[in-house]
């Protein structure tokens, strides 16, 4: 049965799922998403995707900076809906935008519930080394990702994963599971399982203070910031290149055999490998300030980098 919807969301993550719902003849009302931001060289206003992908289905987009006003609770409840979807949305739903929809509201979320609850679930799983992940649909309370779990489907995280690759990857079942949500939900099957009190933590945002990579740690930890920060907002170190600093963003990296100080360059033959507290990485995918990625050894053939350098 098509179940009436409001969609809610920003950014890349979200879009797959919209498209689903669309796509199984689910009519959705309205989108909510964050308003346009300046981006780009000219700092023009750009529409978020979610706003993008609305449009183009001809969905009415709403882009208000809060829901706490009572106009904006007023306009919401007139849209009538059966279920509010949210997926990335990036504003705290207060109560009476939750008691709306007559089916209250469904939240996708990047982790297995409660480990990982707030801002940057798939981020803090690849940096803690969590052997796997899950996206599941929750039933949304007050609390930040609080409420119980309603669907759930399993990530196993590669040791080599990149955030962006576990991203793409939950994105898309992150759709295929919501879809089937709904579809449980019109028939008055969609079950609950409340989430478990112990075992929670906290998935803060990311913060720039902590991209900078620390060689003074274990190779592995070091591998995990990498990969955990990779492709946005990247890791990075200090070189010096033609006898100035650069700081260059390390997208990709593989665990080394090798001993040394940290950050000893300890050999360049296959790309740098650079000593950590305890073992070594391997850089495979560098970038450096202006310049597109390149992998480690394309980076050595216009980079100088002794064998004997430290970095910082």
């Amino acid at each position: 049965m098509s179940l009436r919807v409001v969609f809610m969301g920003t950014p890349d993550f979200s879009v797959p799922t919209l498209m689903e719902i669309v796509g199984h003849g689910h009519d959705v009302v309205a989108c909510y998403s964050q308003p346009p931001r300046p981006a780009g060289r000219g700092m023009d206003l750009r529409k978020s995707p979610v706003h993008e992908a609305a449009e183009s289905f001809g969905i009415p987009v709403f882009t208000p900076k809060s829901l706490k006003g009572a106009q904006e609770q007023a306009e919401f409840a007139e849209l009538n809906a059966d279920v509010a979807v949210v997926v990335a949305y990036g504003l705290l739903l207060p109560g009476a935008i939750l008691d709306a929809p007559r089916d209250g509201c469904l939240n996708l979320h990047a982790s297995i519930l409660p480990r990982w609850r707030g801002a940057a679930p798939i981020n803090r799983a690849i940096m803690a080394g969590d052997a796997e992940t899950a996206v599941q649909v929750m039933r949304m309370e007050e609390g930040l990702d609080t409420g119980p779990v309603c669907m759930s489907e399993t990530v196993a995280i590669g040791e080599d994963m990149t955030a962006g690759e576990l991203h793409d990857r939950l994105s898309a079942l992150g759709g295929d599971l919501m879809v089937r949500a709904l579809a449980a939900l019109s028939r008055g099957a969609l079950g609950e399982q409340p989430q478990a009190e112990e075992g929670v933590t906290y998935a803060a945002k990311l913060s720039k203070q902590e991209t900078r990579i620390d060689w003074t740690r274990p190779a592995r930890e070091v591998h995990n910031h990498i990969r955990g920060l990779s492709p946005f907002p990247g890791a990075w170190c200090e070189m010096t290149l033609s006898g100035k600093p650069e700081r260059v963003k390390i997208l990709r990296s593989s665990l080394a055999g090798g001993e040394g100080a940290p950050g000893a360059v300890l050999e360049t033959a296959n790309g740098p490998v650079i000593a950590c507290a305890t073992g070594a990485v391997r850089l495979d995918q560098v970038q450096r300030a202006g310049k597109k990625p390149m992998s480690g050894t394309d980076f050595l053939r216009g980079a100088t980098l002794p064998a004997d350098t430290v970095l910082g």
